[in-house]
């Protein structure tokens, strides 16, 4: 069935607009970077036909890029048609779009091939591969530019079609996070701007034009490195491992949130709860396979209990509970000092051994038993020892899977999104193989983070498909409706506040049972800071599971690259990442900073044709 292509002057603006910076972009931003050097000074090339070079020592010989400017010019073209497609509302301008990321991504190609047959020519001449500095060129700000612009416009002009404007309605809920994370981005770069100089090792000073492009590939080159880790699956697997315990705290503030509660106790629950994983996990004696699920149940049921205590106060005498979750904080805190911080105890005169604390002067349990320790995802998946091999062509099949069977109406489409999975599968099975480094096979990335996405399906479920999520739901939203709906209001604070400790206690799976920490014991160094980074990660993700999910690996991804951030610029640190997700959280929780069309998006009704008006006054008449 064919549908009327109608887009709205929001949508048709939205493209245009991008397509005239982006395209002004290309002609004054670096284009691409030839080489890096460890102070993050480039040799920059222009798609205009210039090169500039910061570093003072440019590479001899630099390789040809025609593919890569010629591609860069085809994007320039595709958009101006995006522009004109976008004045005139035609139907095809996802077209135009789809052409520029077409064309975008055949310059990135030309790129990375241009700089790898360089590369591969001075290994041939035994030049050490940490001495090509081709090796950290690519893509600069300007195409980069085009390539999301040309995104925009594919989204844009999609969105006239009904179907595909059905589906992106929703993902209205996406609006404030994506909006506060692009003012974060705007509001890190100027912050960049004007406290780090252009990283150069010029004798002279700059002169005008270098130095405001210089400050352009500044910009590109702390975001670039901030977001390094989606690049590099070393540092992926890592930004995993943080983002473990952000998915666990995030999700129980969120669900705190949809009950109307919010729960500042997430560190006094993941202390609880870590404690009770130990206790289980060192004491007592049962064999493996019944011994790791239990010391998880331990470690949730810790959590549980002390979340509980909260919403029993809360329901039985009407208590905040802010101010008893952040009391119980500090009473979860000084329980967890008293039991290893030291092996013995005064009381009225008279001194107890205590048995928790190992031996030596670290505050740390005794080890885990064998049973109760978490494995190493990547050892769970065949990377045992250096040398071994593995595919992720199925990571890949799963999510071409997910993707057909959430876009597709077709009633079969459970078994075409299962077909495409299992075709695409096996087509990268091979291509996607992947080698064993001394440094994949000892990541710490455990079975911890299938519990969070476990946990993350669980809350999606029972508050969207079950009856009492909707009990606990219709509570959050308003408590004397429920109640007089005939909704225990009483019974679902301390449900809803139960659950989310128990999300919080199962942080415990991932510190003390995955060997986070170095060790697969109870530290005094459990960094229950990450409690309150839970109340970020909730408002960032809206309190949905995707979002939540999707915000915690982001910030993961952040704070693995700001390492980099630090060790490669003067006047910039790690701190950098902290400010953006301040700035997020002061434009969420402050939305009047936001337009009504953004927290209040009215819905996306096309613009009526005007036949369709003139037919509609006579029907009124």
């Amino acid at each position: 069935m064919s549908h009327t292509y109608q887009t709205t002057k929001s949508a048709s603006n939205i493209a245009l607009y991008t397509s005239l910076v982006a395209g002004l972009g290309l002609l004054i931003l670096p284009f691409l970077s030839y080489a890096r050097n460890f102070s993050g000074a480039a040799t920059l090339q222009m798609l205009t036909g210039g090169v500039i070079d910061y570093s003072g020592f440019p590479p001899e010989t630099l390789p040809g890029m025609g593919l890569a400017l010629g591609m860069g010019w085809a994007l320039f073209a595709c958009l101006l048609l995006s522009a004109f497609a976008a004045v005139r509302k035609a139907s095809w301008l996802w077209i135009a779009g789809l052409l520029g990321i077409v064309a975008a991504a055949g310059a990135m190609i030309g790129i990375h091939t241009s700089l790898g047959q360089a590369t591969q020519e001075l290994v041939a001449q035994n030049v050490p591969l940490r001495r090509i500095p081709f090796t950290s060129g690519g893509a600069n700000l300007g195409l980069v530019l085009g390539l999301l612009a040309s995104l925009t416009v594919m989204f844009t002009g999609l969105s006239g079609f009904k179907p595909w404007r059905d589906r992106m309605e929703k993902l209205r809920w996406a609006l404030v996070p994506s909006m506060s994370f692009l003012i974060a981005i705007v509001g890190g770069a100027l912050i960049i701007l004007g406290i780090q100089s252009v990283p150069n090792s010029l004798s002279a000073p700059l002169t005008t034009v270098q130095f405001l492009i210089g400050k352009m590939d500044l910009v590109y080159f702390v975001y670039s490195t901030l977001f390094s880790p989606l690049t590099n699956l070393q540092d992926f697997l890592q930004s995993l491992v943080l983002a473990t315990p952000l998915i666990l705290t995030g999700l129980s503030v969120a669900f705190a949130f949809r009950a109307g509660l919010f729960n500042i106790g997430a560190p006094g629950q993941m202390t609880i709860g870590a404690i009770f994983a130990m206790l289980v996990g060192v004491y007592v004696p049962l064999p493996a396979p019944i011994l790791l699920p239990l010391t998880v149940l331990a470690a949730a049921l810790g959590g549980a209990l002390w979340g509980g205590l909260v919403g029993l106060l809360k329901a039985r005498f009407g208590s905040s509970e802010v101010i008893n979750t952040i009391m119980l904080n500090y009473v979860a805190a000084g329980i967890f000092v008293f039991m290893i911080g030291s092996s013995e105890v005064k009381f009225f005169g008279q001194t107890y051994h205590l048995p928790f604390k190992a031996e030596g002067f670290e505050a740390k349990s005794a080890e885990l038993q064998a049973g109760a320790q978490l494995p190493s995802l990547m050892n769970l998946f065949g990377l045992r020892q250096e040398g071994d091999t593995i595919s992720l062509a199925w990571i890949v099949g799963l999510i071409v899977m997910g993707l057909l069977v959430s876009l597709l109406k077709n009633k079969n489409r459970l078994w075409i999104g299962l077909g495409a999975g299992v075709a695409v599968t096996a087509l990268l099975w091979m291509p996607l193989t992947i080698q064993g480094t001394a440094a994949l096979v000892s990541s710490r990335l455990n079975v911890a983070f299938l519990i969070a996405l476990l946990a993350a399906a669980f809350f999606g479920i029972f508050l969207w498909r079950t009856a009492r999520g909707y009990e606990v739901r219709a509570v959050g939203l308003s408590p004397k409706a429920a109640e007089y709906g005939g909704i225990n209001v009483a019974r679902n604070t301390i449900l809803a506040m139960v659950i989310a400790g128990a999300f919080a206690g199962l942080t415990a799976s991932h510190y003390v049972m995955g060997g986070a920490l170095d060790e697969f014991r109870l530290k005094q160094s459990l960094p229950v800071s990450v409690g309150f980074d839970g109340i970020t990660i909730a408002l960032l993700g809206q309190s949905t599971p995707v979002g939540i999910v999707a915000s915690s690996i982001l910030f993961g991804v952040l704070d693995t690259g700001g390492l980099y951030v630090d060790q490669k610029l003067d006047a910039l640190n790690r701190d950098i990442v902290t400010v953006l997700k301040a700035i997020i959280v002061l434009i969420i929780a402050a939305q009047g900073f936001l337009s009504k069309k953004i927290i209040s998006p009215p819905p996306a009704v096309p613009e009526a044709k005007p036949a369709q008006q003139d037919k509609s006054k006579e029907v009124t008449a």
